[in-house]
C-alpha cells in the first residue's frame, strides 16, 4: 500500500462507526414505534414481553462499551434489567447506552480494536476474539437479530414498521 493510499484508507474505527451509525438510527426508529400500552404483551408464553424485548434491544450498545473498557466479561456477574414501565424508560436507556458506547469508541484506537477480548463464565473462557469482531457479532449482529424479532412483535400488534433496509409494506405505496 502506498503512502497516499494509507492516508485515505478509513481506520477500523471509522468503518465500525459507519455500520453502527446506520444500525443505531434504524433501531431508534423502531423503538419509537413500541406501543406503551402493550409493554406486557408477548406472542407466546416462552417469549419475552414486548417491553422486555424492546429494553433488551435498547441496552445492547452497552456491550460495545464494555468490550472497549474491559478485557473480559464474566456471565456469572450479569444482571437483568428491571421491566420498563414506559416507552420513555426504553428510549432513555437506549440514548444512555449509545452515549456511553460513543464515548468509549472516541477514546479508543485501531490498535485496541484488534486486541483480544474474552467472554467468560467464572474461570471458564467461552470465547476469545478481537474487540472489533466482538462489537460486530455480539453487539451489532445481536442488536439486529433482536430488532428483527421486535419488528415481528410490532407487526403482530399491527404497528406500522419504519424502513430498515428499504421500504416496508407500511411505507411503500401500493403498485
Amino acid at each position: 500500500m502506498s503512502v497516499s493510499e494509507a492516508a485515505t484508507s478509513p481506520s477500523l474505527k471509522q468503518l465500525a462507526l459507519g455500520d453502527l451509525n446506520h444500525e443505531l438510527g434504524t433501531t431508534r426508529k423502531l423503538l419509537e414505534r413500541v406501543p406503551e400500552t402493550h409493554l406486557d404483551w408477548k406472542p407466546h408464553e416462552k417469549s419475552m414481553t414486548l417491553g422486555g424485548l424492546a429494553l433488551h434491544v435498547a441496552t445492547i450498545p452497552f456491550w460495545a462499551r464494555r468490550v472497549l473498557e474491559a478485557d473480559f466479561f464474566d456471565l456469572m456477574t450479569a444482571g437483568r434489567n428491571p421491566p420498563p414501565t414506559s416507552l420513555k424508560d426504553i428510549l432513555d436507556a437506549f440514548e444512555e447506552r449509545v452515549d456511553g458506547m460513543r464515548q468509549a469508541l472516541d477514546a479508543t484506537d485501531d490498535a485496541k480494536l484488534t486486541q483480544p477480548w474474552q467472554l467468560r463464565r467464572g474461570e471458564q473462557v467461552l470465547q476469545t476474539m478481537p474487540r472489533l469482531a466482538v462489537i460486530r457479532t455480539m453487539c451489532l449482529n445481536h442488536m439486529v437479530h433482536h430488532r428483527a424479532q421486535l419488528s415481528v412483535y410490532l407487526r403482530m400488534l399491527d404497528v406500522p414498521l419504519p424502513p430498515m433496509y428499504g421500504p416496508t409494506a407500511d411505507e411503500q405505496p401500493s403498485w
